[in-house]
C-alpha cells in the first residue's frame, strides 16, 4: 500500500499551464493534479461508500488533513462516523453489488479558527465517495469528485497560511452518491454550531469544461451573493456563470441543482450556499472519468477562483 501511495505522488507537472498574469493565484497546480490523480486512482476501486476502497480513500484524506495541520473538528479526531441503512440507499448503477443492511461510512472534518472567534462559520464541503465497481469495471470518479476534494485541500492550505476572519470548517463527505447522507450528518452535528453557519461552499465536479466556465449555483436563493461573485469574476480567469438554482418554469431550460449535491442538506436547514460545479460531460458517471482527462489549466484556474471566492465571502459576509 505504501508503494502505491508513493507512486501516486510522482511529479505530474509537465504540461500544467500557468495562470495568466494579473489574476488571483493561490494554488500549487502540480500538487492539485497529483492529488486528484491519487484520489481518482483505480486502486481505490471507485470509492463506493462502505467499500475497502472508500476506507483507503478516507485514510488518505485524513493524512492530508494531518499534514496540512488543520484542527480536528470533533473530539474523536478527524473522522465523523455514521451509518447508512439499506432502505435509505438509492443505487446509481444498474447491477451494482447489493448493499448489506447497514453501511459504515464517515466524513473527514477539520477546522481553522477565525480571527474573530465570535463570527459565524463558513463550511467548505466536497464529497469523496463515488460509484465503485460494476461488472469488474472501476468507476474512478476523478472529476466527480476527486477534483472537489483536491480543491478543498488546496483551500485549507491557503487559509492555514492566511488566517480567515471567520472560522472555516473543511469537510470531505461520504455517501453523497446514495442520498447526501454525509452532508445531512454534518449539518446535524456539533461540528457545525446550530444557527452559527453563515454559508456553505460546496465543490462537486470542478475540473473539466471545454468552454472554460463553471456554474456558481445558489444566488437565486441568496441574491446578495451575486454582487460578491461579480467582484470575484474581475480577478478570475475562468468564467463564472449563474443559474441551475431555480424552479424550471423560470430557468430557461436549465436543470435545478438546488438539491443535487451536498449543499442540498444545507439548503434544507436554511443555510445559504454556493455550489461550484460544471455541467455534465460525456464521462460523467462513466468509467472514463479519469484524471488524465482533466484539463490542468481549467482546473488550476478554477481552484484559484474558488479560493478567491472564499476569501471574498470571508471579507464580505454581513
Amino acid at each position: 500500500m505504501l508503494a502505491l501511495v508513493a507512486a501516486l505522488f510522482l511529479p505530474l507537472s509537465q504540461g500544467v499551464a500557468q495562470a495568466p498574469a494579473g489574476f488571483a493565484r493561490y494554488v500549487d497546480r502540480a500538487q492539485l493534479m497529483r492529488e486528484v490523480a491519487a484520489l481518482g486512482n483505480p486502486g481505490l476501486e471507485g470509492r463506493e461508500t462502505g467499500s475497502p476502497g472508500a476506507v483507503r480513500a478516507r485514510a488518505w484524506i485524513v493524512e492530508r488533513f494531518r499534514e496540512i495541520g488543520i484542527t480536528p473538528a470533533g473530539t474523536g479526531g478527524y473522522t465523523q462516523p455514521f451509518t447508512v441503512t439499506a432502505p435509505e440507499l438509492r443505487h446509481v448503477l444498474p447491477g451494482t453489488r447489493p448493499f448489506q443492511t447497514t453501511i459504515e461510512a464517515a466524513n473527514v472534518v477539520g477546522r481553522i479558527p477565525g480571527r474573530d472567534l465570535g463570527a459565524r462559520v463558513i463550511a467548505i464541503t466536497a464529497h469523496y465517495d463515488h460509484l465503485g465497481v460494476d461488472d469488474d469495471v472501476v468507476y474512478p470518479g476523478a472529476d466527480d469528485n476527486a477534483s472537489g476534494v483536491a480543491v478543498l485541500l488546496a483551500a485549507a492550505r491557503h487559509f492555514l497560511r492566511s488566517r480567515p476572519q471567520h472560522t472555516m470548517v473543511f469537510a470531505a463527505l461520504d455517501a453523497e452518491e446514495v442520498g447526501l447522507h454525509g452532508a445531512k450528518t454534518l449539518v446535524a452535528s456539533a461540528a457545525l454550531p446550530r444557527g452559527r453557519v453563515a454559508l456553505n461552499v460546496n465543490l462537486d465536479m470542478v475540473s473539466r469544461s471545454a468552454a472554460h466556465e463553471i456554474y456558481a449555483a445558489g444566488t437565486y436563493h441568496t441574491p446578495w451573493l451575486t454582487a460578491v461573485l461579480l467582484e470575484v469574476q474581475r480577478r478570475a480567469s475562468v468564467r463564472i456563470r449563474f443559474g441551475h438554482d431555480r424552479p424550471p418554469a423560470g430557468a430557461g431550460g436549465l436543470e435545478d441543482w438546488t438539491r443535487s449535491s451536498d449543499h442540498g442538506a444545507f439548503h434544507a436547514a436554511g443555510i445559504p450556499f454556493i455550489y461550484f460545479g460544471v455541467e455534465d460531460h460525456p464521462d460523467y458517471h462513466k468509467p472514463t472519468d479519469t484524471a488524465d482527462r482533466i484539463d490542468p489549466r481549467f482546473f488550476g484556474d478554477t481552484a484559484d477562483m474558488i479560493v478567491e471566492a472564499i476569501r471574498t465571502f470571508d471579507a464580505r459576509l454581513p
